[in-house]
Formats: C-alpha cells, structure tokens, sequence
C-alpha cells in the first residue's frame, strides 16, 4: 500500500466526481449538434459551467474549458500578449515573475524567442513571496507592458502570494494581468469577481483593460479528473485564440468540448469549496504536525516557504547534504510517494529554480523535498513518512551530492 503523500502534483479523484463523469459520459451527443441528442449534451455541459462559475464567483460565459492547467497558462499568456502587441506594436513586455511554475516560465521563454516579447523578472524574498516593490518597478506606468502574470501560491514551497495587492498595482497601471491558480483554487479562497472588483480601488477607467484578466485552474489538483481544466476570461478581455476551428467558447477555444470532464470539475469544484474552511484547518494541523516530527527526529532539517502564510497541505523541507532526487526514490522504495522540489532532466538533477531565486544556493537548492498532504491524508499517512525519512536521509547523505557536468 503506497502512502501517498503527493497531493500538489495530483489528487485521488473523487468518488462524486467519479460518479459525475461516468453519468455524463454515458450519454451521447455533440454538446455543438442541434438535435435532441447534440442539446442534451449541451445542457449538462452548460450547467457544469454554470455550477464551476458560482465555485469561482465569475459569470459562467467568462468559463472557458482546456485540456488542463498548462494549455490555460499558455492560451492567457500567448493569447493577451499577442492581442496587446497587436493593438499597440509598442507592449512588448511581460512581467513575469522568479520561480514561476515552468507552464509560465516555459511559455515566456517562447514568447521572447519567437514573438519578441521582453520579460521583467521581479525577484522573491527569502520566504518565496513575491516582492511587491520589485512587481511595482516592473510594471511602472505601463508603458511598453503587454501583460503580467503571477503565481496565486508557489507551487514548491506552498507560500501564497499578495494577489490582491499585485492585482492592484497592475490595475493602477491599466495592464491586464493573468493569475495562476492552478495549485491554489479549491485549497485557499480564491474570488474572481473580488479580484476584479480591485480595479475600481485602483480608479482603472472603464475599459482599460488593466487589472485581473484571466485565471487559471485545472480539476485534478482538487479531486477531478486530469485532461479537463478552465481559463476564467474577463468578459471584457480578448485573447488571441491558440486554438481555431469551430469557434465555440467565445472562439477562444475552438473544438468539440469534453463534456464528461466538465461535469466531473464542477462537482469536484463544488465539494472542495464548500468544505475549503474545515479542510484547510485539519490540513494545517496534519502539516504541522509532520514538520515538528520531522525536525525533532532530524534537528539539521528545515522548512521552506512563508511559515503561516502557505498552501495548508504543503510541506517543503531541507536535507541538508542529501539530494531530493535520492530522497525521493529512497522513500518510495519504502512505499512513501513524495515529490522533490527540483526538475530532472535526462535523468540528471537540477536545483530548485525556486530555491535559487529565494537567495538559496546551489547546494541547498538541490537537498528538498516537497510533501503534500490532501483530503485523503491521516495520521498514519504522517507516522509513514516519520518512520522513513531517518533512514533515507542517512542513506542519502552517505551518497552525497551529484553535480551538472558543464
């Protein structure tokens, strides 16, 4: 029995959800078709939209469903950055921030290679939250700006992020800004409309486009399925399409839509918001809990991340001396499924680009783990990890650190 303990990278999917997909997939019909068959698929998808927006607390025709988190980061980015470039050849910027999940970071990187876009890359603090000084600095008034973008909370260390006030000080300067929520939405209170509303505090004129534009989520980081995720589109945003070829979905995202997953998202939704406040307390406490134990068997461990201010099922820890990577498949041959907080690359371990941009060096960068406790998660779950990790990192501090051959 494998103690799961990798809820950020994906979740068990639930069995309402479950129940929900099997339901919907059952029946036949293009969602597109204007027979009987064709309009009933339409109305379950059109309610999933529906029920998915009040969990979001957006309208439902600003709901457009992808195929998960990453196409929804891409079609935000590239599609604001070509529609601002397009109406003003001058906005070449993107604001982006450091340790950025790589769906950001990668589409940026593409963005600057073939579109010429100019990134401005506003640094984290030593506790992983973005510096507001630095977004401030970036953004400026605007001028020569297509977008900003930003992580909701890190996907490594767990630290939320100050959106409200990064979402003020794009809407002051009449940038639109897209909000990854991929890992936050269903596990801390996220508002659309809230977020939204930031403009007029910031005085936007109406129609000037600066602000909170678009949104990410995706449903198998909250116990839907993966293969279905949304972008939340203002209703006065236009992105570029990615996608063309049917012009469904506000033609910003052309094809035959899955109405199966869609229903299974928003009953996934639904539950994890409605039970958010309880989890998010139980969670908290089972975190904190496997922190202390953690650092009482291994006083030379550390926690990473904002220690209050953090996503309530994340746990990133410091080995020092010992590689995550070894880590990781020294746990899971004891039945424990963690994640590290770097990527591996052919095999070959990088540090934690996180880790980095929070001042951390490269060895430290190199010696985490990111554990992540969910709906699923018990006391035996903690108690698992407990017993392992001793062992493992001694194991792993006997091997040592490997290095890039440059």
């Amino acid at each position: 029995m494998v103690v799961y303990l990798d809820h950020a990278a994906t979740t068990p999917l639930r069995p309402e959800a479950r129940e929900a997909w099997l339901e919907a997939s059952a029946g036949i019909g293009n969602p597109s078709s204007v027979h009987a068959a064709g309009q009933a698929a339409r109305r379950v998808l059109e309610e999933s939209r529906e029920r998915l927006a009040a969990a979001l607390d957006c309208d439902p025709i600003e709901v457009v469903f992808t195929s998960g988190g990453t196409e929804s980061v891409n079609l935000a980015l590239k599609g604001l950055f070509w529609a601002r470039a397009a109406a003003d050849a001058s906005r070449r910027s993107i604001v982006v921030p450091q340790g950025e999940h790589h769906a950001t970071l990668d589409a940026t990187a593409w963005l600057e290679a073939h579109e010429g876009a100019r990134l401005r890359s506003p640094r984290l603090d030593s506790l992983g939250r973005l510096d507001l000084d630095a977004w401030e600095a970036a953004i400026g008034d605007g001028a020569g700006v297509a977008l900003a973008t930003m992580l909701a909370a890190n996907n490594e260390v767990g630290t939320l992020q100050p959106v409200s006030q990064a979402v003020l000080g794009a809407a002051r300067a009449g940038v639109p800004m897209h909000l990854d929520a991929v890992g936050a939405f269903g596990h801390v209170p996220l508002s659309f409309r809230a977020l939204r509303a930031t403009r007029h505090e910031a005085g936007a004129p109406v129609g000037a486009g600066g602000g909170l534009a678009a949104m990410s989520i995706a449903a198998h980081k909250l116990g839907g399925p993966p293969g279905i995720g949304a972008l939340v589109v203002a209703r006065d945003a236009a992105p570029t399409a990615l996608l063309h070829g049917g012009e469904q979905q506000r033609g910003l995202r052309s094809g035959t839509q899955n109405v199966a997953g869609a229903a299974a998202f928003a009953v996934a939704a639904e539950l994890a918001v409605a039970e958010l406040e309880t989890e998010a307390e139980r969670l908290r406490a089972l975190r904190d809990e496997l922190v202390a134990r953690v650092r009482a068997a291994l006083p030379d461990t550390s926690a990473n991340g904002d220690p209050v201010h953090r996503l309530p099922g994340n746990a990133h820890l410091s080995f020092p001396g010992a590689q995550g990577d070894s880590l990781l498949l020294l746990l899971d041959l004891a039945g424990v499924a963690v994640s590290t907080g770097s990527a591996c690359q052919a095999g070959i371990p990088n540090p934690s680009h996180v880790l980095l941009a929070m001042g951390r060096d490269d060895d430290a960068a190199r010696s985490v783990l990111r554990v992540t406790l969910g709906r699923e998660s018990t006391h035996a779950d903690v108690d698992a990890f407990v017993a392992a990790i001793p062992d493992a990192y001694e194991r792993a501090r006997r091997a040592g650190m490997s290095r890039r051959e440059v």
